[in-house]
């Protein structure tokens, strides 16, 4: 059996990703006292020697951190890191994930105005754009991302272009430099969610794209004990978020936060080759199982789209057949647990056919036509056999 497919061995894909990565976050210049890491910085104000100091700091004549809810110098650490991934100017670290999408869309997107998605986007996206942009006449129109017929029909007129690739649940994939340089023939800002390639194998600010953004919460941090959010882009596109809607609306990262996620970094290199490796083992053995219809997998597309991905993440999808009774299925696993989120050292399942009765009229899968029979797969870091035997055994007891 290939258990790589599309020819990628171990060892050869996204390596140049890989191996640039594994020093920039491994590598740091002593801290304060010789530590080997950062300080958490757990303080809510920062003092001035003098009048000057703050007068020049106020200013913009000076940088120094006033307030944790601007900067804290242990969040500057794990965005500037964020930032040297990506290839950006600068970072902004938030919350959560759902708090960078907004500071970032409402920095660029007012009243009247439009903004052109993908459909299949992350479910908590998608209801921030159909429960409350309709009360700011903030008008949204999802497209199919991998067709750029249909992107380039709906970007007239529009002020930002929202990018998610691969998207969620179904993992299709945009091709990001070609949409880019349409959107930018119209002066249109564009952004991206790269939670699930990471900035290890996507690196769309090379592509043309103006925003990255990611639930940090993810891969980026990788324990599932941190929930927070970063965006990537330039000084100037930066600034305008931190201008007109960080500190208003006020989704700040904590101090501890950040050096969890500095902690989680260190070992993003190492631990995405796993989670890569196991998921095409386990991918390819789905698809030839008789009781899966088709597998949705970025390693199986053939949309011109992979091109700009260097590896895949562990996260992907399959449907199965009618004979599945998927509640038994689900209820028989017993490494991957039943829960939401991804990107952490567990395994994890989620049904559609359980997320499809979420938020009923806001839901992005029913909107989207998402099979009720389709199942999610977060692949952890356990040994892929014993994940394998134990999705064979669940498959045995839910046969109808």
């Amino acid at each position: 059996m290939n258990e790589h497919p599309t020819g990628f061995g171990p060892g050869t894909f996204g390596s140049d990703y890989l191996a640039e990565a594994a020093t920039l976050l491994a590598h740091d210049d002593p801290f304060p006292g010789g530590a080997v890491v950062p300080p958490i910085y757990q303080t809510s104000l920062f003092t001035f020697a003098n009048y000057a100091e703050m007068a020049d700091t106020f200013a913009g004549r000076r940088r120094q951190p006033i307030y944790s809810r601007g900067d804290n110098p242990t969040v500057m650490e794990f965005e500037a890191r964020v930032a040297a991934l990506e290839g950006a100017e600068a970072a902004r670290g938030f919350s959560s994930g759902m708090a960078a999408i907004s500071a970032t869309v409402l920095a660029f997107v007012g009243a009247g105005e439009r903004i052109v998605a993908v459909r299949n986007c992350y479910g908590d996206a998608y209801r921030l754009f159909e429960r409350l942009f309709p009360r700011l006449n903030i008008k949204v129109d999802y497209v199919d991302g991998s067709d750029p017929d249909a992107v380039a029909a709906a970007l007239p007129g529009a002020k930002l272009l929202y990018l998610e690739s691969p998207t969620s649940m179904l993992f299709e994939l945009q091709d990001i430099a070609h949409l880019t340089r349409l959107a930018k023939e119209q002066g249109i800002v564009t952004s991206i969610d790269n939670s699930w390639a990471t900035p290890v194998f996507q690196k769309p600010i090379s592509h043309g794209v103006d925003l990255v953004l990611h639930s940090a919460s993810k891969y980026l941090g990788g324990h599932s004990d941190t929930v927070a959010g970063v965006v990537a882009g330039s000084a100037a596109h930066i600034g305008r978020i931190n201008e007109q809607t960080y500190s208003s609306l006020g989704g700040k990262l904590s101090p501890f936060e950040a050096w969890l996620l500095l902690r989680g970094l260190r070992t993003l290199p190492l631990r995405l080759p796993h989670h890569m490796k196991s998921g095409l083992i386990l991918a390819e053995r789905l698809k030839a199982h008789g009781q899966v219809e088709r597998v949705n997998h970025p390693a199986y597309s053939n949309h011109p789209g992979k091109a700009t991905l260097a590896g895949y993440a562990g996260l992907f999808s399959f449907e199965v057949t009618e004979d599945v009774d998927i509640p038994a299925f689900v209820d028989a696993l017993k490494f991957f647990r039943i829960g939401v989120s991804w990107g952490g050292h567990e395994s994890l399942v989620v049904p559609a056919k359980a997320s499809l009765e979420q938020t009923p009229g806001l839901n992005s899968m029913a909107r989207f036509g998402v099979s009720p029979r389709t199942i999610r797969f977060n692949v952890g870091l356990e040994n892929v056999e014993d994940l394998w035997a134990d999705i064979a055994q669940a498959f045995d007891k839910a046969k109808k």
